[in-house]
């Protein structure tokens, strides 16, 4: 009686031991599928990242030279009022220089 409850015994290890070893097996697969979908995902990230540092760079190149194009569109502007004011003057200057012109004629005319 002895042996054949011992081979049972021994048969019931063997197949739970059996059993534990198929589970593992199946647990490391569905690691490995784990571990490989999380490599695809980490490359499409690492993808996407590298496009999007592309597009900041391209965009913070854009700025710097629409910077740039401020800064002269600023030195034409301040030129350009200094213009301005300029004409300005030469304007009132000559408009002054014809009041005179007409006021002498006048005194010429009328008291001379």
């Amino acid at each position: 009686m002895s042996g054949p409850s011992w081979e049972d015994e021994t048969r019931r290890t063997v197949l739970e031991g059996r059993a534990i070893l198929e589970r593992t097996a199946e647990s490391l697969a569905r690691s490995q599928h784990t571990a490989a979908e999380t490599e695809r995902v980490g490359e499409e990230v690492v993808s996407e990242l590298g496009a999007q540092r592309e597009t900041l760079l391209r965009s913070r190149q854009r700025l710097a030279d629409t910077d740039n194009e401020l800064s002269q569109t600023h030195v034409l502007l301040r030129k350009m009022k200094l213009h301005v004011f300029t004409n300005k003057i030469i304007l009132i200057v000559i408009i002054l220089l014809e009041i005179c012109i007409l006021a002498a004629v006048c005194y010429i005319k009328f008291f001379s």
